[in-house]
Order: structure tokens, then C-alpha cells, then sequence
């Protein structure tokens, strides 16, 4: 039997870590926590973990503001996700209730129900389901996969010939 060895967690000092988060956060926005878990798999402890952060925040490599925004409006205009699988990506995140409310708010209505729609209208082109109503069900589950709101979604299957 062929056993490999475990590879070792690297250690960083302090200082090393600092400059590779700093390196973490420039190339896209980041929450506090994937830096925050980042580090402790750098191997760094707690004290050391909370000064990095700091640093960061302060020097402004860091803003969950700015990243609960980014994360929001990325998600919906490159994978086309509703607001309940936004929330939750973004509570896994650890960020804020407030964010979460001010990043879901910048999402503009008619920009989110055109989506939707579209969504629906490709999906339903894909279905060979020919009884209405399973029909239907299918395509409200696809589009409650994606993260989009029952209420939404039945209006828009009540009022469109899919």
C-alpha cells in the first residue's frame, strides 16, 4: 500500500502573513473571516490573527462594506443567484445583518425580476414536461434553487405562458 505523507500546514511569521493577506486581499475583496481563516491556516494564533485583521482594516485592504456589496452584485450579475442564496452566502461570511440589508438593497427590482424571467424562459425551452402543472413545479424549483423568492417566482409563472 502506497502512503503518502501528510503534508505539512505552512508557518508564516507574523510579518509573512501580513504580506501574503495583503497580497490574499488585493487580488479580490475578501471578508474577514476567509481572511481570518486564511491566517489560522498559516499557522497563527488568535492574538496574532486579530492584529493582521486590524492592520489590514486600517489600512483598508479590508472593508466588509465594500465586500458584502461586491459579493452581492457579483453573484447576481455573473451567476444570476437570488436574494435568499446571496443571504446566505453571505451569512456564511459572517458579515453583518446590516450589510447583508444594504447589499441586497443596491440589487435594482426590474433588473431582478427581468433575470428571473429570463432564467425561467431558458430553463422552460429545456423542459420536455409536458403537463402544465409539473411543469410549472419543475421550473419553480429551479428557480427557488437559484435562490429566488416563492412569491416572485409564482407570480411570474402565473402571469407568463411557460
Amino acid at each position: 500500500m502506497d502512503q503518502q505523507t501528510p503534508r505539512k500546514k505552512p508557518v508564516f511569521t507574523k510579518l509573512q502573513a501580513y504580506q501574503k493577506a495583503e497580497g490574499f486581499c488585493a487580488y479580490q475583496e475578501r471578508s474577514q473571516q476567509e481572511v481570518r481563516d486564511k491566517l489560522y491556516s498559516w499557522g497563527l494564533h488568535s492574538a496574532e490573527v486579530e492584529d493582521v485583521i486590524s492592520d489590514l482594516i486600517t489600512r483598508n485592504f479590508i472593508n466588509e462594506e465594500r465586500f458584502a456589496h461586491a459579493y452581492a452584485s457579483g453573484k447576481f450579475r455573473m451567476k444570476h443567484w437570488g436574494k435568499i442564496k446571496i443571504r446566505q452566502g453571505l451569512q456564511l461570511k459572517k458579515v453583518s445583518p446590516r450589510l447583508i440589508k444594504e447589499a441586497l438593497a443596491q440589487i435594482d427590482a426590474e433588473s431582478y425580476t427581468e433575470t428571473l424571467t429570463n432564467l425561467l424562459e431558458k430553463k422552460a425551452l429545456s423542459l420536455s414536461e409536458k403537463d402544465p402543472y409539473k411543469r410549472k413545479m419543475k421550473l419553480a424549483g429551479y428557480a427557488a434553487g437559484k435562490g429566488y423568492e416563492n412569491e416572485l417566482i409564482f407570480d411570474l409563472l402565473n402571469t407568463k405562458d411557460l
